[in-house]
């Protein structure tokens, strides 16, 4: 009987532990969406072969709701990427809208002539708009 009681108290004591949740549902991530990339700064525009270079693109986001999730980076072809950036947004209340910076490290693995595409919005016709950068490895 005595077990059975210490048996009983230990699963009640796991299963009330189980229940808590102290998570504030606010703060989870209610969507990810593509944000345009409103200005980009590119250090240097030559440089060599294995060596990095960081580039930062510059996007708005809400204070308090928003903030950067991550990038798209596609290799178009050998020497082309695209970048898209995208914001994550909470059910917090927003705040005012900030500019704020995020990076991407450059490692180059082979020379020539690299085109950089930064996704900046659609225009009026429904078309991506790029801001587009070269960087020269040598």
């Amino acid at each position: 009987m005595k077990n059975l009681i210490k048996f009983s108290l230990s699963l009640l004591m796991v299963v009330t532990l189980m229940n808590c949740n102290d998570r504030n549902e606010e703060d989870l991530v209610q969507s990810v969406d593509r944000v345009k990339i409103d200005s980009v700064k590119i250090p240097q525009d030559t440089m060599a072969v294995y060596s990095i270079q960081t580039i930062k693109t510059f996007s708005n986001f809400n204070t308090k709701c928003e903030g950067f999730y991550g990038y798209d980076y596609i290799y178009t072809d050998q020497l082309t990427r695209s970048v898209s950036s995208f914001k994550f947004t909470t059910a917090t209340d927003c705040g005012e809208e900030v500019t704020r910076a995020s990076q991407i490290n450059f490692q180059p693995q082979t020379p020539g002539d690299y085109l950089f595409k930064f996704w900046n919005g659609k225009n009026a016709a429904g078309e991506n708009n790029w801001i587009e950068k070269t960087v020269t490895v040598k």
